[in-house]
């Protein structure tokens, strides 16, 4: 591992992360309902994920798992599957346009837990975010590179990762002036859905985007 690959690996991960996807609908969906502390927990969740696949890839077990197609398929449509549940969610939200004054899971225990849950839950069951780490990783490692390489690129792009959706949910309490207005609430709520409607489909159909 040279220092020259690894900043081109940050560049090339920085452009992967900012890229709309679904992470970053979950965690808008989570500060839109629960607020500034439910957006970090989904984004801690997302970002949990993501060192728990960037270990798997580096010690090779990840290969294993994307080889055999059935269980590949299996997590793909479990993937999808709450994918669409998270989008249905929003789009009922935004159907039914009732909105308390101040997110109440904003301050409860249990209510950072599920977003950190859904934040774990949807980024673990997507299959693409392994395979990413599998195909991307070995290009930016030097010949002889070992675990230690593999592990370092896949934590500092979990680290981007959560520095990009924490600086998200940042700006919409920084916005929350605007954001709680029932209007913008409906209006995120459908565009979120809808996003998490079209990454599930995605996904469920092969796509490629992570």
């Amino acid at each position: 591992m040279t220092w020259t690959l690894y900043l081109t690996f940050l560049a090339f991960a920085a452009v992967v992360v900012i890229a709309p996807g679904p992470d970053f609908a979950v965690t808008v969906k989570n500060a839109l309902s629960g607020g500034r502390a439910s957006g970090l927990a989904a984004a801690v969740g997302i970002s949990t994920s993501n060192l728990v696949h960037g270990t798997v890839a580096a010690v090779g077990l990840g290969a294993l798992l994307v080889a055999s197609h059935q269980v590949f398929t299996a997590v793909r449509w479990i993937g999808a599957a709450y994918l669409c549940y998270l989008a249905i969610q929003a789009l009922r939200s935004a159907w039914k346009g009732e909105y308390a004054a101040a997110p109440a899971d904003d301050r409860g225990r249990v209510g950072l837990v599920r977003s950190w849950g859904q934040g774990f839950l949807s980024n673990i069951s997507n299959p693409k975010v392994l395979a990413f780490y599998l195909s991307v990783l070995p290009q930016f490692l030097a010949g002889g590179a070992g675990l230690a390489a593999g592990a370092l690129l896949a934590y500092s792009h979990a680290a981007l990762s959560l520095l990009w959706l924490t600086s998200i949910v940042l700006v919409l309490h920084r916005a929350r002036a605007w954001v709680t207005r029932r209007r913008f609430r409906r209006a995120l709520d459908a565009g979120t859905g809808a996003a998490l409607l079209g990454f599930a489909g995605a996904l469920a159909a092969g796509g490629s985007k992570a």
